[in-house]
């Protein structure tokens, strides 16, 4: 056991996906030309005067209610005042003192252990604009500016000090992507920024109650990027301690190309950013029938999704935690069951065919191309004994490029399953005649044979017969005496 544990919490930055920014009519688009997103407002130019988004609202609330947070009838904006070279007014507008969401938890379960994780807040804020200074066509010596994510909508998740171990942190984070894109207001895309975290890492003495000294991680764009990060510094401030070295307060950047941390400021204290209300701006004020109707609009969770996949489809654990991973997989899975009623053989292909397809083409299901219809209409064929599995992986196959019906594609491809009794005996009379060795020796009790006669009755009946049927009619012939 460690003479040492870890405390982390996280600090999760979603960008809300409004049409418009948050205080201004500007397109919230990423990948746009660079500085062609942006006006007065966003660049907080003398004069101009912000309006808050009633959409970004409403999807603050809404991650609120999805992680069991306590909704405020009264938040206010504030001015949080620092100097980045991407935030040209020289002040950022969150909120502080008066969050819109706080005292949450939601659940996790790591190495076989569930835990609750509280959240502390959730607030609204705007994004600053990007530096760009690490791409091969800017000088070593320059950064470029696009001011496009200015005032792009945010969401802070800010979580208590909970986790403990780097895996739990992804899991927490996995966790509240999931949330994001179940409730359709982040697209939770960590490569464009969309989904960013801080992670605040302190170590102490195991059974210690008082926390250590702590540093921000920032700049992890991977689920792999915050569990190597975190390991990294956990086990810096630990060979720190042992060496006797004193523990500093600063934020660090992570550098993933090589595999360290360092440091890039002294941690600034909340007094360092000079907080004051947004003049601007006026207080928010949310009714409790206005929360009661956003609480309808909250659609089933993942955690909810995968008891009842559980529960009412009869899904192993396993198959419901692959299947409800995103909200688009999951709905993918269940248009495809009322119309097949085969859960289990629905999941089945989905994680085995469909997610070959999507890794291998490092794609996602709304790519591809293979309609929920169409599988379905697959796989009746193939509970339907008109086919077998080897027939339907080659339509299936077909399928991903040809988009004519299933049924067509078994007749064109000459694949209907033949299930003939009497033409399959005669195809088993002819391979016994064939192989009189074989057939001793199975009788001998050397049973394992019977896979090397199902063999030879598939290709002469050239992959076409119900292995089904060939099972136990080659059972009953290869016991008679």
């Amino acid at each position: 056991m460690s003479a040492y544990e870890a405390v982390i919490g996280l600090e999760v930055h979603a960008q809300l996906a409004t049409r418009t920014k948050i205080f201004c009519g500007c397109r919230n688009k990423f990948g746009s030309s660079p500085n062609s997103n942006t006006c007065p407002v966003c660049l907080g130019l003398p004069g101009a005067l912000p309006v808050l988004n009633s959409t970004a609202l409403d999807s603050g609330i809404k991650m609120g209610l999805a992680t069991n947070c306590s909704i405020a009838r009264r938040s206010i904006f504030a001015r949080k005042n620092y100097f980045y070279p991407d935030l040209p007014k020289g002040y950022q507008i969150s909120q502080y003192e008066h969050p819109i969401c706080q005292d949450g938890s939601v659940e996790i379960e790591f190495d076989g252990k569930k835990r609750t994780i509280r959240i502390n807040r959730i607030h609204l804020e705007e994004d600053a604009g990007k530096s760009v200074h690490d791409e091969q066509y800017v000088d070593p010596h320059t950064s470029l500016i696009d001011l496009n994510r200015c005032g792009t909508p945010l969401i802070e998740i800010v979580s208590e000090p909970d986790l403990r171990h780097p895996g739990e942190a992804v899991a927490y984070l996995k966790l509240l992507r999931q949330i994001l894109q179940y409730l359709d207001i982040c697209d939770g895309n960590m490569e464009e920024g969309s989904l960013r975290c801080d992670a605040n890492i302190s170590t102490r003495p195991a059974g210690e109650k008082n926390l250590g000294t702590k540093t921000e991680l920032k700049n992890m764009n991977s689920f792999r990027n915050v569990e190597r990060a975190i390991t990294f510094e956990i086990e810096r401030q630990i060979r720190m301690r042992e060496n006797g070295e004193e523990i500093e307060q600063a934020t660090l950047l992570w550098d993933a190309d090589r595999n360290e941390a360092r440091t890039m400021r002294l941690k600034e204290e909340a007094h360092d950013y000079r907080y004051f209300p947004e003049p601007d701006l006026v207080p928010c004020i949310v009714s409790e029938s206005y929360i009661a109707q956003l609480r309808t609009m909250i659609p089933e969770l993942p955690q909810e999704r995968r008891l009842r996949f559980q529960r009412k489809l009869g899904l192993p654990e396993y198959d419901a935690e692959i299947l409800t991973a995103t909200k688009d997989l999951a709905d993918y899975f269940e248009s495809v069951v009322k119309i097949t009623d085969q859960p289990k053989l629905v999941s089945n292909w989905i994680m085995g065919e469909i997610l070959r397809w999507i890794n291998e083409n490092n794609s996602n299901i709304d790519n591809f191309p293979v309609r929920p219809d169409r599988l379905a209409e697959l796989l009746n064929l193939l509970s339907g004994s008109e086919i077998n599995q080897n027939a339907a992986k080659t339509i299936f196959q077909t399928m991903l490029t040809d988009p004519a019906a299933p049924g067509e594609l078994v007749d064109r491809l000459q694949l209907r399953q033949v299930s003939d009794n009497h033409l399959i005996d005669g195809i088993i009379l002819q391979i016994l005649r064939d192989n009189p060795e074989e057939v001793k020796a199975y009788r001998n009790g050397k049973e394992k044979l019977i896979g090397f006669f199902m063999g030879q009755v598939m290709r002469a009946s050239k992959g076409k017969a119900d292995p089904r049927v060939i099972t136990e009619m080659l059972k009953e012939k290869l016991n008679q005496k």
